[in-house]
């Protein structure tokens, strides 16, 4: 086992990075990862409930993308909403930053903000003299490797069909491939945990365990609580909701998560040789080479098996990152 960075890496021609969703949100590819043989499928993900068991429950994240980038009216200022603390408060980050500076306004849509304060990670505290209307003045953060602007369609389809939480800078791609069609047929719950950009951090230190990871805020139900602890196998849908319900784990053999409302933030990192409690599946996407993501997966399925699943979904040409194929390992 290696807790090395470059471990965790693979070759991927950016041929293979989707830039763009499939016309039709079902007709994904689907690479099934048996973790107990170490067999593996190509398949697609319309047979996902093939997969499925009596007594299996889905676990999806509902949290709702916001259009969180704006940018000056005078186009020489972007901020990137990471956290609306209240109408007329965000925490947000700048670009350029020496241009926001404590005390310097900035107006987007004809309203003034300022910037009342500089917190010690660089983030912006900026106060509005009333609200920015983000659905008019914003544009979704779509990720860097797709190496393109926004889109009116993006609207759509940068969103799972089942949220509902507002506060995500990033869509939790997994639940992307979902029909209400589909969806309605299975044995599902939800939680919500609002993506933030932290998600498309590199981890840029040699050993892992010197990472620092991002804290992301999460909301779950006493009924989804309920209904995990009867369930018999528990499939997460996204690395968000693994993340939600690992932090809520005990190493106790005999453990259920206490019925209640659950809500607060959670910086957990996951990297072999993490102890799964909760989860008995994962369905994903695939994510970036040495990214806090790909070691959650390995610590779930392996490292070395995760690592030539990778390498056969480059053989086989899936298409790779959020707009791309998944992977359901179980």
């Amino acid at each position: 086992m290696s807790l090395l960075t470059k471990d965790f890496d693979y070759f991927l021609p950016e041929e293979l990075i989707a830039a763009r969703p499939l016309a039709e949100r079902s007709a994904s590819r689907m690479m099934v990862v048996h973790r107990d043989t170490g067999r593996i499928e190509h398949r697609m993900f319309r047979d996902f409930p093939e997969y499925l068991k009596s007594g299996d429950r889905l676990v999806l994240n509902d949290t709702k993308v916001i259009p969180a980038r704006v940018f000056s009216d005078d186009g020489k200022i972007e901020l990137l909403c990471l956290d609306r603390l209240s109408p007329l408060e965000w925490r947000c980050l700048a670009r350029p930053g020496k241009k926001m500076k404590t005390g310097r306004s900035v107006i987007v849509g004809g309203i003034t903000g300022n910037v009342v304060e500089v917190f010690e990670n660089g983030d912006r505290l900026v106060r509005w003299e009333k609200p920015v209307d983000l659905n008019e003045h914003g544009h979704l953060a779509l990720p860097h490797y797709m190496n393109r602007e926004d889109e009116e369609s993006d609207r759509d389809r940068y969103q799972t069909v089942f949220a509902r939480e507002e506060g995500a800078i990033a869509a939790p791609t997994a639940g992307l491939h979902f029909t209400p069609e589909l969806l309605q047929t299975l044995p599902h719950s939800f939680l919500t945990l609002h993506v933030g950009v932290g998600t498309f951090r590199p981890v840029s230190v040699d050993v892992i365990t010197d990472h620092v990871m991002h804290s992301e805020r999460y909301a779950i139900t006493s009924e989804t609580v309920r209904h995990i602890n009867s369930a018999e196998r528990v499939i997460a849908v996204g690395t968000t909701v693994t993340r939600v319900l690992e932090s809520l784990r005990s190493d106790d053999p005999n453990f259920r998560i206490e019925e209640k409302d659950h809500q607060g933030s959670t910086d957990i990192f996951i990297y072999p040789p993490h102890r799964f409690g909760v989860i008995g599946g994962l369905l994903t996407n695939f994510h970036l080479p040495q990214s806090t993501l790909i070691m959650l997966v390995s610590a779930f399925a392996g490292q070395e098996l995760v690592l030539e699943a990778y390498r056969k979904a480059v053989e086989q040409k899936y298409r790779f990152y959020s707009y791309g194929d998944c992977m359901l390992l179980i």
